[in-house]
């Protein structure tokens, strides 16, 4: 049992906590009487309870983001209803802001605003004492970086065994885009680095092999780039996956030069593009070269091993379906494995409300509270969008049609050739989601035979080596009549990284 118990509703098992380990690691002598549980929301509530309320504590602190926020408001109602005596503290970048019109802090006792590294356990402190702060929305001064004790001892031998290993060498960014929150966490601090080589050093030695680093402008530092990069080249290990997410415009030889000595599929470098149309940058606040951006994405895929996963936003105010489909076609004219196609959201706190007259944006006001519809882009034309986005991702990004793909737009336009072919699978289907392997397989070998007429024998070929890249060994029904060789299953696919595996297999 325990006084304090810190939890949160992961989106998925594989990820962690990484915000609550900085707030047990920061807990100092009210630790041994604090305890950490992570849950998923596809878990019962009352399952949640249960485990929660057998540990008898008095205080309770939840983080709340944009993926659990309707399960947890959920969560806290029950929990009030039972124990109402409990405190229950919230935080975390959902609750952050706009705290007065939330219902989840209705509930709640008091909110944490900000990094609360160092504030939530100075509030737990006085709540035991039985001194609670007069107001009870805490903000959260930002706490020095050499004054926060990392978290990283706090990962579990089960944790590398089995989860996604999260960790940050700095924290904030220094552009101001007006759709996110991070334009808000300002300026950008940095952890020291000498200490933090060697966390990676102890968490390389215990076994991590996914490093996945939650910086939003990994390269903005050189120096600490630079070295942390050079820590992990000259201590590669089988199976080592490291992602960071990387400013477009700024790729200087100092990086270019350790890049392209990494070996292809160690690195996966996480690109937000978000539009390629200046006057919508420009008005949304977003500096961005784009020409140095395209240079740079340009080098990292045709001389370096690096796995690209780029972003664009559909929906920005101003950005037109015809504007979006040129930034979205010189997107794939670079080649990156992947291009996310994310639906405008509007985050609680973001100053991108300012432009909701002007440009009619309708939001809808359930997480993760995407654009509806603006005055470029009515309801059907996002409804298609959004299919579009879904089926790029099954089809493209998946890497489960590396060599087919490509033949649902030949020369053509990609964004139109393949909105085409959304609506096309939408009418047949009649959903995005749900779909197994096997059937997409044969829906897009039937689309792409059927209206882009060519030999059934050079699609059928196709479609079978994509089917079994990722190690499949059953032959398809609507394949079997074509005679196809049998295909050695691929040796190196590793669990970790199958995605990327698929992709490289095919190039």
């Amino acid at each position: 049992m325990a006084e304090i118990v810190l939890a949160t509703l992961n989106a998925k098992y594989t990820h962690t906590a990484f915000g609550l380990r900085y707030l047990l690691a920061n807990m100092e002598e009210l630790e041994p009487i604090t305890v950490l549980h992570e849950f998923t929301v596809q878990q019962l509530t009352v399952d949640i309870l249960d485990q929660i309320l057998a540990e008898r504590p008095r205080i309770v602190g939840l983080g709340v983001y944009i993926w659990n926020v309707e399960a947890t408001t959920r969560l806290v109602s029950d929990l009030k209803r039972l124990r109402p005596e409990i405190c229950v503290v919230l935080g975390g970048p959902e609750v952050s802001y706009e705290t007065e019109t939330q219902q989840i802090t209705g509930m709640a006792d008091f909110v944490v605003c900000g990094e609360a590294d160092l504030a939530f356990p100075s509030l737990c402190r006085k709540l035991l004492a039985g001194a609670p702060p007069l107001k009870n929305v805490v903000c959260a001064s930002l706490p020095a970086m050499a004054d926060v004790r990392l978290p990283y001892d706090l990962y579990s031998e089960r944790d590398i065994a089995e989860r996604v290993v999260y960790l940050e060498a700095s924290r904030g960014c220094p552009y101001q885009c007006e759709f996110c929150l991070s334009s808000l966490d300002i300026p950008v601090r940095q952890f020291p680095l000498e200490p933090f080589l060697t966390i990676l050093r102890t968490l390389a030695d215990r076994g991590v092999r996914h490093f996945k680093f939650v910086d939003r402008t990994f390269n903005l530092n050189l120096k600490t780039s630079r070295a942390i990069l050079d820590f992990f080249l000259r201590n590669l290990r089988p199976e080592m996956l490291l992602h960071f997410e990387v400013i477009p415009d700024r790729l200087p030889d100092t990086l270019r030069e350790i890049l392209v000595e990494f070996p292809p599929g160690v690195l996966q470098f996480e690109v937000g593009i978000q539009t390629f149309n200046t006057a919508v940058a420009e008005r949304i606040g977003r500096r961005q070269d784009n020409q140095k951006a395209v240079e740079n994405l340009e080098f990292l895929r045709t001389q370096t091993g690096v796995h690209l996963h780029t972003d664009l936003i559909v929906g920005l105010p101003g950005e037109d379906l015809s504007s979006f489909g040129a930034g979205f076609d010189r997107l794939v004219a670079v080649e990156p494995q992947e291009i996310q196609v994310g639906i405008l959201k509007r985050l609680k706190g973001t100053p991108i409300v300012r432009h909701d007259a002007e440009w009619g944006m309708v939001y809808s006001e359930n997480a993760p509270y995407e654009l509806l519809r603006n005055r470029l882009l009515d309801e059907p034309t996002m409804g298609r969008l959004r299919r579009f986005a879904r089926f790029w991702n099954l089809v493209v990004n998946s890497g489960n049609f590396v060599e087919t793909a490509p033949l649902l737009w030949g020369a053509d336009s990609p964004f139109r050739r393949f909105l085409d072919f959304s609506d096309w699978m939408y009418q047949r289907a009649g959903r995005s989601h749900g779909l197994a392997l096997l059937r997409l397989a044969e829906h897009v070998f039937d689309y792409v035979r059927e209206q882009k007429r060519l030999s059934d024998q050079e699609v059928a070929e196709k479609v079978w080596r994509d089917y079994c890249r990722g190690g499949r060994t059953d032959r398809p029904g609507f394949l079997r009549r074509y005679g196809l060789t049998p295909i050695p299953r691929c040796s190196n696919v590793d669990r970790k990284s199958k995605r990327q595996t698929r992709h490289a297999s095919g190039t």
